[in-house]
């Protein structure tokens, strides 16, 4: 069982760490009541996907092993991520990230369909902080806990030098991370918004907020695709001056 004090088996590369943490991720049943969801809609399934065999399962991160950006998102969707096992793939959030991680250089395609479709990830890595499809996209406390073990993980083993949160969970999930590592004493010193960036001390990695790309925000533009570049270009624009430190 992973957790910030464990050791990960030693590994000569970042991608054994990974595939070991991520084995664990997908065995996971901590959560009754998420186990019990993600695996009646991979049962039940939607009409449009009677014929697909929904992964059904915890989500484990995907991406570049050795990528300098870290992007978190919530959970996975019920039909998408439940069904292809794959963060982001499969629904209309997916279509929406991976086509503007292209554009900005850190994907090599910018659709998302399912795993083996040959999409890779260049110098970025996401993962969520809850690995279950939860009713109603909305977690329980207890269900963010039980997976924060995972969440911390993915951070020792990453060591990225931004972190990209989708959404205001997210983001705060990630800054009472902190808390609990005690390199910050408090979230409130940095408050959420969208497009908001902060530098963080004892040489954290620099956290850029973006709301999350979900159909709700997407659709009534709260989220525009020009909104979501501008947060992209401003990550990419730090780690280049990063890399020429």
């Amino acid at each position: 069982m992973a957790s910030k004090n464990s050791k990960l088996p030693a590994a000569p590369a970042a991608e054994k760490s990974l595939q070991v943490l991520n084995d664990e991720i997908i065995s996971c049943r901590r959560c009754p009541r998420l186990v019990e969801y993600r695996e009646r809609i991979a049962k039940t399934k939607r009409r449009a996907y009677r014929e697909h065999e929904y992964w059904g399962r915890p989500v484990p991160g995907f991406g570049d092993p050795h990528a300098k950006l870290l992007i978190i998102g919530l959970a996975p969707g019920a039909h998408g991520s439940n069904r292809t096992g794959r963060p982001f793939t499969g629904d209309a959030s997916g279509v929406f990230l991976y086509r503007a991680l292209f554009r900005a250089g850190f994907a090599n395609q910018p659709t998302s369909v399912a795993i083996g479709d040959g999409l890779e990830l260049r110098n970025a890595y996401i993962n969520a902080v809850i690995r279950c499809a939860p009713p109603d996209n909305k977690p329980l406390p207890a269900e963010i806990m039980n997976c924060r073990d995972y969440f911390d993980a993915d951070l020792q083993i990453l060591k990225p030098r931004a972190i990209l949160a989708l959404g205001r969970l997210a983001w705060d999930q990630y800054l009472r991370s902190l808390v609990r590592e005690k390199k910050i004493t408090t979230p409130r010193a940095f408050p959420f918004a969208h497009g908001a960036t902060y530098s963080l001390p004892h040489g954290l990695p620099r956290i850029f907020a973006s709301y999350h790309p979900s159909q709700q925000n997407t659709q009534t533009g709260k989220l525009t695709e020009a909104m979501f570049a501008n947060v992209l270009r401003d990550v990419r624009s730090y780690l280049k001056k990063k890399n020429r430190d």
